[in-house]
């Protein structure tokens, strides 16, 4: 038997080692952040089986490998919806994963929901845009001094009103249309987001675990859903392959204005080289006529003295 040693397909050998070096280093860090642990074997949900590497002690261990390579499919979606100015709401009630979907979330700009999810608030839209104006609505009053105007029972109650509304929707304020792609944390938790995106045709990205129903999550990526580290190891790379979508972004829109600005300008540069040249023209013609006109004198006078 003849073996063969089969050279990897690519133009630079580095690029190939930087990879190599990047995918070792995410997978050490899972690793060591808990991301293959799984549910116990009587919990999981069968559709995960592609996922899972083996069983041990009577826990599932999720394929890491393949955790790496879902985060990377995904990581490449969002950016290229970030990059076509699309907002992603992310989504996490469950204790362990507020503080990671807060800060990441607030990194980049994102709306997000860390408190109970309101019921309808995709298929609903409208009406819970409705209360997020009552909230700018109320910062209104504030300002223009109208709130000062109130009895201190109606100010209490107004008070009270718009704190409620910040801790459910504050998060959301900015998102004036209805989300691009929701993310998940843990689907068995947000399945009432899962299900109302799922109904509008909403892209769905999420972190399953063992014990998770893929079969309605369009990015699936197999990770441990309690381990808050590798919730924000996850969020992580996803968050900067969101920012670098933003940056390009930012980046053609300049490209853009300047090509616009240089294309307003080339009408007016044209026409300011037409004038010169009509100038230069116009110069040379009056000159001409002023040689011809010394050439017809000179001519007279020299026929003058002829006929002295």
């Amino acid at each position: 038997m003849i073996y063969l040693a089969v050279r990897p397909k690519t133009k630079n050998v580095n690029d190939l080692i930087i990879k190599t070096k990047m995918a070792i280093l995410e997978f050490d860090q899972l690793l060591d952040a808990g991301a293959h642990f799984g549910h116990l074997k009587r919990k999981w949900n069968p559709a995960m089986a592609p996922y899972i590497f083996m069983e041990r002690n009577g826990i599932h261990i999720i394929d890491l490998h393949k955790t790496i390579a879902k985060t990377e499919e995904a990581a490449s979606a969002l950016k290229q919806m970030a990059k076509s100015g699309k907002k992603i709401l992310f989504v996490a009630t469950k204790k362990q994963a507020k503080p990671v979907i807060e800060a990441r979330a607030q990194s980049i700009n994102m709306p997000y929901v860390i408190e109970r999810w309101p019921g309808g608030m995709l298929t609903n839209f409208p009406t819970i845009r409705k209360a997020v104006k009552k909230m700018s609505s109320i910062d209104k009053m504030i300002k223009d001094g109208t709130f000062d105007t109130l009895s201190k029972r109606e100010k209490l109650q107004v008070t009270r009103q718009r704190a409620k509304l910040e801790k459910n929707l504050g998060s959301i304020q900015d998102l004036t249309r209805l989300p691009s792609a929701i993310f998940v944390v843990d689907v068995m938790k947000e399945q009432i987001a899962v299900r109302e995106a799922e109904r509008l045709g909403i892209p769905v990205f999420g972190i399953v675990d063992t014990n998770s129903d893929p079969s309605n999550i369009d990015f699936v990526i197999p990770a441990n859903d309690d381990a808050a580290k590798a919730i924000d190891l996850i969020l992580g790379v996803l968050c900067d392959a969101v920012k670098e979508g933003l940056e390009e972004r930012k980046v053609e829109k300049a490209d853009a204005a300047a090509a616009e600005d240089q294309s307003e300008e080339a009408p007016h540069r044209r026409e300011r080289k037409s004038k010169a040249a009509k100038k230069e023209r116009v110069k040379k013609e009056d000159s001409e006529a002023m040689k011809a006109a010394v050439v017809s004198k000179f001519a007279k006078d020299e026929d003058v003295d002829d006929l002295d």
